[in-house]
């Protein structure tokens, strides 16, 4: 796996994943850089610094975990996907959600599934990175019309983590737990095999938690449970606010 470029570990900047949905069906988007310009193209894709230092989610997640998570399994996505698409100029011009959202029949057979798998990852790592943050710098609630959503759909905010929680501890081998909202605004929970992207399925993703086994071995090993418990008090509820007002 490519290492991480040293001129990437000290860019300020680090891409946010958005997307729009109309009638019920994804509309397509781009992942925008904060404060620089959207990055547009399917390919020429770069690893988004994290927004924290390595250590800042600890004790829910320690830093070597961090480390190798992102510096080398996301890179490693983001590497495989612009090797897939290098052939594919028509391709690599294409935004990254509508060419995993609405495009992906097009894209040739012997390349397709590398595409979802690491054009997913790209993209569920770079929100992934974004909706966490510091303990003492998070939101430690949603609020707001976010926390009215939840409130409509689950009944309380304790509700949504234990379903989110389960979600993520059944699912079978390796995935994520999703919040997601559909075209109204309507809040529901779900769990994706691998790095499949809720887009996939037409819903926008507002909070996901990866269940990989790379996300939480090296400190919890078979506790999937325990991170997932542990991984609430690193949530910036206000990201996760952004993205359902989007």
């Amino acid at each position: 796996m490519a290492e991480l470029r040293s001129d990437e570990t000290t860019r300020r900047s680090f891409i946010r994943a958005g997307a729009a949905l109309g009638a019920g069906v994804f509309a397509g988007s781009m992942l925008a850089c904060r404060g620089g310009s959207a990055i547009q193209a399917a390919t020429g894709q770069i690893l988004p610094p994290l927004p924290y230092p390595e250590n800042a989610l600890e004790p829910a997640i320690d830093a070597m975990t961090m480390q190798i998570h992102h510096g080398k399994h996301h890179q490693a996505y983001v590497d495989n996907l612009n090797n897939a698409l290098k052939a594919h100029p028509d391709l690599q011009k294409m935004p990254l959600e509508e060419l995993l959202a609405r495009n992906a029949a097009k894209v040739p057979e012997d390349i397709r599934q590398a595409v979802i798998n690491n054009g997913g990852g790209h993209l569920n790592h770079s929100l992934f990175w974004t909706i966490l943050g510091p303990p003492s710098k998070v939101s430690p609630a949603p609020k707001g019309k976010l926390l009215d959503a939840v409130k409509s759909a689950f009944g309380s905010v304790d509700d949504l983590k234990q379903k989110m929680n389960e979600a993520g501890t059944k699912r079978f081998g390796s995935g994520w737990a999703w919040l997601v909202k559909d075209s109204g605004g309507k809040l529901e929970i779900l769990s994706t095999a691998n790095q499949d992207s809720p887009i996939l399925q037409g819903k926008f993703p507002v909070l996901g938690i990866d269940v990989w086994e790379h996300a939480y071995y090296l400190k919890y090993q078979n506790r999937r449970p325990d991170y997932l418990k542990a991984i609430w008090s690193v949530v910036n509820w206000d990201e996760v606010g952004r993205r359902y007002e989007a």
